[in-house]
């Protein structure tokens, strides 16, 4: 399968190879676009967020960027950066090390472009959904560990635009075939698929296993709570949304500091799919003493379910089949929940 060479390089040589249904050459004259910004709407923070010191935005709209935490794992966080036809670009500048924008980030996040690189332009390709990112210089001057998680941050911010699905990088407006530091194979552009703090269970092995992306919570010194996702190899599997469901109720690798997200015991009876929609339904187990269930939990699940499956971007969740279901913080669960336009929006 296509989206697993990339994993079984990454066993062989220790450099994971990003494929992606795209070519590598650019078939098309490149088009200059801005991109639209994603819809506002309902956020997925966990908790209620830190505020923090720092420069007002005229004119902002909420984004999603992604920095690396303090147990070095990728995340999103929700800025507001200023309203413009360039949004993306702003986007970008705003992860850049020691940016204005940079500082609304909460305690122990830092931006992962390396500092005093500039975004020098994004070009669009229309009928590829490809972005064309050119940086200055700068951006090669960085600590080869971080290297992935810079491809990470920058291929997971760009594909949350809805009019891109794929990131081809540049340098001084040169194609960059590798990455300077540790000689990352950029042959083909990057998509989600490459996956995000990418994690293989003892058991699994790169060649019969599936890749799925979960979320779990993290949590920063200052009481900060946020989810994380994770792309976690299980055994190969054609029932995408069921594996999901079933490794959210197994739990996070304790060693990387993150938190379960489901009741202890949650069980899951069926998972069904029928064109933009997935109904999940658990047994009671799910919920609390209180007859609730985790609020945490559920968007969790909206979260993991729409990330991984495809056309569906709504999720009915279910308790015995019963679609009655409250959360701990009283939101209502009882109709299909789409996917939010924001994750772990910092309240400014």
């Amino acid at each position: 399968m296509k989206s697993y060479k990339w994993i079984r390089r990454a066993a062989v040589t220790g450099i994971v190879v990003l494929l992606t249904s795209g070519c590598s050459a650019l078939g098309t004259k490149e088009h200059s676009q801005s991109i639209d910004p994603p819809p506002t709407g309902a956020d997925a923070n966990a908790s209620q967020t830190k505020a923090v010191t720092a420069p007002v935005v005229q004119n902002p709209t909420l984004i999603t960027v992604y920095a690396k935490d303090a147990n070095d794992l990728v995340a999103p966080i929700g800025m507001n950066i200023e309203k413009s036809v360039d949004v993306a670009k702003k986007a970008l500048e705003s992860m850049v090390e020691g940016s204005p924008v940079s500082a609304q980030m909460p305690a122990g996040f830092k931006a992962l472009i390396p500092k005093g690189t500039t975004v020098k332009g994004i070009n669009i390709v229309k009928d590829q959904k490809l972005a064309i990112i050119d940086f200055s210089k700068a951006f090669t001057d960085y600590n080869v560990q971080d290297e992935r998680k810079i491809l990470e941050a920058v291929t997971w911010t760009m594909t949350g635009f809805p009019s891109v699905e794929k990131v081809q990088l540049r340098v001084e407006g040169k194609e960059l075939k590798e990455m300077p530091q540790g000689a990352t194979p950029l042959d083909e552009p990057l998509t989600r698929a490459m996956g995000i703090n990418l994690e293989k269970p003892q058991g699994v092995e790169y060649g019969q296993a599936t890749p799925v992306t979960l979320y779990f919570l993290g949590q920063s010194s200052d009481n900060y709570k946020y989810y994380v996702p994770v792309t976690r190899m299980v055994k190969r599997t054609d029932n995408i949304a069921q594996a999901v469901v079933n490794e959210l109720i197994a739990g996070p690798d304790q060693k990387k500091g993150l938190s379960a997200v489901m009741t202890p015991g949650a069980e899951l009876k069926q998972v069904k799919k029928a064109e933009d929609l997935i109904t999940v339904d658990f047994s009671d187990k799910v919920l609390g003493p209180d007859k609730k269930a985790p609020s945490d939990a559920l968007k969790a699940v909206v979260l993991s379910l729409t990330e991984n499956t495809g056309t569906a971007t709504k999720v009915q969740i279910t308790v015995n089949g019963e679609a009655k279901v409250s959360t701990d913080d009283n939101q209502n669960y009882s109709k299909p929940v789409s996917r939010p336009t924001s994750v772990n929006p910092v309240k400014m």
